[in-house]
């Protein structure tokens, strides 16, 4: 498998001109090349034809610090919603993702992170996920009017990558339990005028269980990181991870970076978790019958492996009476989510025209009678 680049390289990338205008190159969503937005060149991005590595777990987990994959990276903190975020050389615009507000460069500071093994890159540009985005707002009921003004303004909508971690590992179960069949009994019953009625009622017979299960746990996503606001929805939250690219940080330019602030730790814990809920659900696949009981599983997890990656996403923020809002696109299918404010006058004035219709209706019904 690849290793990741040395990070002479990464940085060398970092700072790749256009050769006939000499303006910053940026990714293409969708392609595998950089352009210039001013004279159009485009230069191929050359990824690892071998694909990315799966590193081994168990170092990372003892010293992340010590390992060949790790590297330093520039970072600037927000204080305003805690967001930590590394923003490329040549994007403009220094305001945090998810609340817009200014960030502060002479408080750019330097952190170790394990290097991404893979990104999936942007497969949408900027412009489709604003007009995705303008469509959603334009489709809310009772949303403030500035909310509307605000998204025709597509500065508001930037790309991030969010970083995430995968692992994988070889799982082995041992299980107690119970298998249940139905079966079905006829009882009498009186209804409610004392009548003498029958109905079938189902019941369930146990019986013992016990076995073995094994097989391999594939790439466990888990969010790696966790702020106070932004929020990534669950009902965006699916990409194809089999769209990964081997990590090149020619994919990043033109977009913000999130570092992770989920540790591998925690990480982990997390994925042995979800590793408990795929035993459970083998282990009952294999008791059978129409119903099951787990009593115990003793799990075992060996080969465990993992890695750092970026998945892409649109945000938008906007502020509404002192509140801030985040709405989400997809940056690989473009699905579409977030919260929202509501019009208190739009509300109230729909509200009060309902009753004065009713009001009217129940004045000429009476009139009608009289």
């Amino acid at each position: 498998m690849a290793t990741s680049e040395p990070a002479v390289q990464q940085q060398a990338e970092l700072k790749k001109s256009c050769v006939n205008c000499g303006a910053e190159l940026t990714y293409k969503p969708g392609t595998s090349s950089i352009t210039c937005a001013y004279c159009g060149h485009q230069e191929e991005i050359m990824v690892d034809p071998n694909g990315f590595e799966e590193l081994e777990l168990s170092p990372y987990l003892k010293e992340m610090g010590a390992q060949s994959h790790s590297e330093k990276i520039s970072m600037l903190h927000c204080k305003n919603c805690g967001a930590n975020q590394h923003i490329e050389e040549n994007y403009k615009s220094l305001h945090c993702v998810y609340c817009s507000m200014p960030l502060i460069v002479e408080d750019m500071y330097i952190e170790d992170w394990i290097l991404p093994g893979a990104v999936l890159p942007f497969q949408i540009d900027q412009k489709q996920s604003f007009q995705t985005f303008k469509r959603w707002v334009s489709g809310l009921w009772w949303a403030p009017n500035n909310l509307k003004k605000a998204s025709l303004d597509p500065q508001f909508t930037k790309g991030l990558y969010l970083p995430f971690w995968t692992f994988d590992a070889q799982l082995r179960a041992n299980y107690t339990g119970q298998r249940g069949i139905y079966y079905y009994e006829t009882q009498s019953y009186k209804d409610s005028k004392g009548n003498y009625r029958t109905r079938r009622v189902r019941k369930t017979r146990w019986y013992p269980a016990s076995g073995k299960v094994s097989g391999f746990v594939d790439d466990t996503l888990i969010k790696a990181s966790q702020q106070k606001a932004g929020r990534i929805p669950k009902d965006i939250a699916r990409w194809d991870l089999k769209k990964l690219q081997p990590f090149n940080s020619s994919f990043l330019r033109g977009f913000i970076t999130e570092k992770y602030t989920i540790p591998l730790q925690e990480g982990h814990l997390e994925s042995k978790e979800e590793a408990r809920r795929i035993a459970d659900r083998w282990c009952r696949q294999d008791i059978g019958g129409d119903t099951q009981r787990v009593n115990s599983i003793d799990m075992k997890l060996s080969e465990e492996t993992f890695k750092h990656i970026l998945l892409p996403v649109y945000v938008s923020s906007y502020r509404y009476n002192g509140k801030e809002y985040n709405f989400f696109v997809n940056g690989e299918t473009g699905a579409v989510s977030g919260s929202r404010p509501y019009s208190f006058w739009k509300i109230f004035f729909a509200v009060l025209l309902v009753l004065i219709v009713v009001g009217i209706a129940i004045y000429f019904g009476q009139q009608a009678e009289g």
